[in-house]
């Protein structure tokens, strides 16, 4: 392993770990702008997929009282999304994945530039327990379709008037049981080598340090900041996937 190889795979491991630490995903946006430099891109995506189940681990635990609290919620978005993920995987056999992404994308920078513009953020008061599972299922459409489980569930929680740990106890276990069968099916098709465990483990130290700060700034933060946060980092997200799946049309 070459210097270079070794500084942009701590360099993408501290920032992932960082953001999922803080707003509880995007491990593998961040992440995958440093190892798709240096690293194949199925072995790059081999690896987010661990640093984000383990970074979010984290995340979880200190949410777990909400979590515990409010667990017919995130029930109501995670049952419907384990059915998603297989019919995503089918569906991508039928479809562009980075043309999905692109309009997921679109879609992100949309909002995120709408509500970054408003001084007042939305706020659904009602239950809306067929929304919630709508959303859940179609997360995880996307998640088996294109990794990107998190994007609409993050922007229907930030229209909800609930504090920062009761958002967070939504998406983080949301997306961490996600990847995590994600990280089963990479598994059972032969894609963590010897030497992409090699990789996880030399990242992994500085993908939790990394979590941990992320998790020191989000206890800073006010429920109103937190959810201006999840809107600011969508329109960020949906403009690194233009970014980065745009020359793939071409």
């Amino acid at each position: 392993m070459t210097g270079e190889v070794l500084a942009f795979l701590l360099a993408g491991a501290l920032a992932g770990g960082f953001i999922n630490g803080l707003a509880g995903f995007g491990t593998a946006l961040l992440a995958l702008g440093f190892w798709l430099q240096v690293l194949p891109p199925g072995q790059a995506v081999s690896i987010s997929v661990v640093m984000s189940v383990i970074s979010g681990l984290q995340g979880v635990w200190i949410v777990r009282r909400e979590i515990s609290t409010h667990r017919v919620r995130l029930m109501r978005f995670l049952l419907p999304a384990l059915p998603g993920i297989p019919l995503g995987a089918m569906v991508l056999s039928m479809i562009s994945a980075p043309a999905l992404k692109l309009t997921i994308a679109a879609m992100m920078i949309l909002y995120g530039a709408f509500f970054t513009l408003h001084r007042s953020l939305p706020s659904i008061q009602r239950p809306t327990p067929v929304v919630d599972s709508t959303v859940g299922f179609l997360g995880g459409l996307l998640g088996g379709a294109a990794g990107l489980s998190g994007a609409l569930p993050t922007m229907w929680c930030a229209m909800r008037p609930w504090t920062k740990a009761e958002t967070r106890a939504v998406l983080q276990p949301f997306n961490v049981v996600v990847l995590a069968l994600a990280m089963v099916t990479f598994a059972l098709h032969g894609q963590y080598t010897p030497e992409t465990l090699w990789l996880t483990l030399i990242a992994l130290p500085a993908t939790m340090i990394g979590a941990q700060i992320g998790i020191r700034v989000y206890r800073r933060l006010s429920d109103a900041r937190f959810r201006r946060l999840l809107i600011v980092l969508l329109f960020a997200s949906g403009l690194l996937i233009v970014l980065r799946e745009l020359p793939a049309l071409f």
